[in-house]
């Protein structure tokens, strides 16, 4: 789909390579204030992309990155000439974050979106024990492992696919819910769930064997209990280059060896 992209707002990382970049790039096409900006053009690494998804959240505003950091899997190259034309010709990704509420031993909620993934991990030397279950029907009365995680076809790529976790294209309506080194069952590999499907995750013997839980960068220590479903509200959209889409990336990652 073709768009018209008048004003444009750049935002960068820390990273003194992205920092010149948004300097470079500010003087070729001029640099906007985001509240006024039709399109953000974000220039750092995946972390920083993920920050930037967050932080504009139900703004209406796409975001497109370039590259300057490390992996960019969820970044286009970075290139300096015609940028507006790779904008408005850009293919439009919408992202629902997963909503993690996490209670404490007191029952007090913590709420938090998660784009990547909600991952619940073993707080000291030993291993952790979680009960889980699915729309209210426990399937696994127990899980002894370092942790678990539900991630979304956006961070299918990232953290769950180095635990093994399969990868899934950003379009199909599927969460990956894998272990993390499962040791019981140890040939329990994890599950595909449907994206409007509720994860409730309940931590076994919290006190003596505590967890953690984590949305993203939001962390929250010695939970409880942890419920994790895909929010129908919020979005973030993410653009990304014809030549460059994540259907073509998921492809390739596939095939790698």
């Amino acid at each position: 789909m073709s768009r018209n992209f008048q004003s444009i707002a750049f935002v960068a990382s820390e990273n003194p390579l992205a920092q010149e970049a948004a300097h470079r790039l500010s003087a070729l096409y001029g640099n906007d204030d985001v509240d006024q900006a039709d399109i953000i053009v974000a220039l750092g690494g995946d972390g920083f992309m993920l920050q930037t998804l967050h932080q504009f959240m139900d703004t209406g505003k796409p975001i497109y990155g370039m590259n300057k950091g490390t992996v960019g899997f969820l970044m286009n190259f970075y290139r300096e000439d015609g940028l507006r034309e790779r904008l408005e010709a850009a293919v439009e990704n919408v992202i629902h974050p997963l909503e993690m509420t996490a209670f404490d031993q007191d029952g007090e909620p913590f709420e938090s979106l998660a784009i990547n993934e909600v991952s619940i991990f073993r707080q000291s030397y030993q291993a952790a024990r979680l009960q889980i279950s699915i729309d209210g029907t426990v399937r696994l009365e127990e899980l002894v492992c370092d942790g678990v995680m539900v991630a979304t076809p956006t961070g299918s790529t990232a953290y769950n696919l180095s635990a093994q976790g399969p990868i899934i294209p950003i379009d199909a309506p599927l969460l990956a819910l894998t272990p993390v080194s499962p040791f019981r069952p140890r040939r329990w590999r994890g599950a595909l769930l449907r994206n409007r499907q509720t994860v409730e995750i309940v931590a076994l013997e919290s006190e003596k064997r505590p967890v953690n839980a984590v949305a993203d960068a939001t962390e929250v220590k010695s939970v409880v209990r942890v419920l994790i479903r895909e929010s129908l509200e919020d979005k973030a959209i993410i653009l990304f280059d014809r030549d460059h889409s994540w259907d073509e990336r998921i492809l390739a990652e596939q095939f790698r060896y």
